[in-house]
């Protein structure tokens, strides 16, 4: 029987004649099945009908023998796809993805993983390019959260966005877990669908405020399998807390916007990736009285953008996902109604978009593995093989920035040596960016061109 919160949020009642159980649909993912999540960085993700299906292979030893393909926007929950990876539960993985478990069976051989740009993958998903083998050339099934349903069927997301428009549209069959924990985000997305060539159409926006789509993910009802209620939140961590190093690096990195880039208060549009570097440039923001009427224009924003959004220094940020700690999501959802107004979140397709990144003019912030003397980058693999990640929006941002920078400390820590491992290396071991595509390198020592690296190192 639905709850009083779910027959609320789901606006289309005949939907409600599909409620169902996690487990009564475990039958619609045979092993080899190709699946679609929603998520992106680790919020938006299905909680329920994933860890269903992990309890089913535990239960009954088909470890290793019921596997699936899997396809998310970016990241998924540590607790979903981290647990699967420990159960052998995934075949192949694409295009973005983080957890120990994850990446272990990546670097094993266990997982095939292939990465992508996150601007292109969702494309790439509808060209049909990974779902060749299939006999529809289709996706088998879709598990999307939402925070709520339209009256024509439509999911108005919660946390993210990410691919979900495009896995939505190549799947055969829809599962929706809506979750009635968090409050329905209605109003705070922009979404549009994607048409592939010749029937592309350009994105109508000039500024990180514009609006050219739909408030919900349009969604054909009759393909809908399953609704599952869910009252789980996103499982994220504690910002990471600033140390001596990220401090000085923001420092660093924020004289070099007040003097080389902003130009009276006309700022361009800032990118930054996330971490606590990404944190402390933010927060460094927040705290300087030198910048005015800030714009965003971004994937991910963290914590340290309430601050930034507390002090009205920021008019506006657009991105596909919010991940906060879970005393930001608190806070965000506490303040929801003035938030809402100043914020957007979008599909990864125009979030990350070569050509809105060049429009816009944005300044990208990135934080690589390492970085040459020649400004090459490595965002992906440790000693040029060990698999991290996966190169996520990095390429986007940094070859179609107006500014394109990389902040990194100049050497990381390691379990024996308290100096580390250069960051800031002869040759990068793997090369995701090119000398073409880096602007600036920040560090905690210094601030410099490229060109200039091989004078300072």
């Amino acid at each position: 029987m639905a709850s009083a919160a779910l027959r609320a949020r789901v606006r289309r009642p005949a939907l409600l004649n599909k409620l169902c159980k996690p487990e009564d649909l475990l039958h619609h993912f045979p092993n080899g099945a190709y699946i679609g999540w929603s998520g992106f960085t680790g919020v938006g993700y299905p909680k329920l009908l994933p860890s269903a299906l992990a309890d089913h292979v535990e239960a009954n030893n088909l470890q290793g023998k019921q596997k699936y393909t899997l396809f998310v926007g970016a990241s998924s929950g540590a607790e979903t796809e981290n647990r699967w990876a420990a159960l052998d539960m995934i075949e192949r993985r694409a295009p973005h993805q983080v957890g120990k478990e994850i990446s272990k069976g990546i670097n094993e051989g266990r997982i095939k993983f292939f990465d992508k740009h996150l601007s292109m993958f969702p494309t790439d998903l509808l060209y049909g390019f990974y779902t060749k083998d299939r006999p529809k050339n289709r996706l088998d099934v879709a598990v999307i959260e939402a925070s709520a349903i339209t009256e024509e069927g439509g999911i108005i997301p919660g946390a993210s966005v990410g691919a979900s428009p495009e896995i939505i549209q190549m799947a055969d069959k829809i599962i929706v877990e809506v979750n009635t924990l968090m409050p329905s985000l209605e109003g705070l997305h922009d979404i549009t669908t994607t048409e592939l060539p010749p029937r592309t159409k350009p994105y109508q926006i000039t500024s990180p405020k514009d609006r050219i789509g739909t408030a919900h993910i349009p969604m054909d009802p009759d393909r809908v399998v399953g609704i599952v209620e869910s009252r789980l939140p996103d499982v994220t961590n504690a910002s990471a807390p600033e140390d001596a190093i990220s401090s000085a690096i923001a420092e660093n990195l924020i004289d070099f916007l007040k003097h080389k880039v902003a130009h009276n208060n006309n700022h361009p549009p800032l990118q930054s990736g996330i971490g606590n570097i990404a944190n402390a440039v933010i927060s460094g923001l927040a705290k300087s009285g030198s910048f005015k009427n800030l714009t965003v224009w971004t994937e991910v924003l963290q914590d340290s953008f309430l601050d930034l959004l507390d002090t009205d220094n920021l008019t506006f940020a657009t991105a596909t996902s919010v991940r906060f700690s879970p005393h930001g999501f608190k806070r965000f959802y506490a303040r929801w109604g003035e938030y809402r107004d100043r914020l957007i979140l979008r599909p990864q397709t125009v979030s990350n978009h070569p050509e809105m990144i060049r429009r816009l003019g944005v300044v990208g912030m990135n934080t690589p593995v390492e970085v040459d003397i020649y400004a090459h980058a490595n965002s992906t693999n440790v000693s040029g093989s060990r698999m991290l990640n996966g190169v996520g929006g990095s390429a986007d941002f940094l070859r179609n920035a107006k500014v394109s920078i990389m902040h990194s400390p100049s050497a990381r820590p390691t379990r024996v040596d308290a100096t580390g491992v250069s960051c800031i290396v002869p040759m990068c071991s793997h090369v995701d960016q090119t000398e073409h595509d880096l602007d600036v390198v920040v560090t905690e020592q210094v601030c410099i061109p490229p060109f200039a690296i091989s004078c300072v190192c």
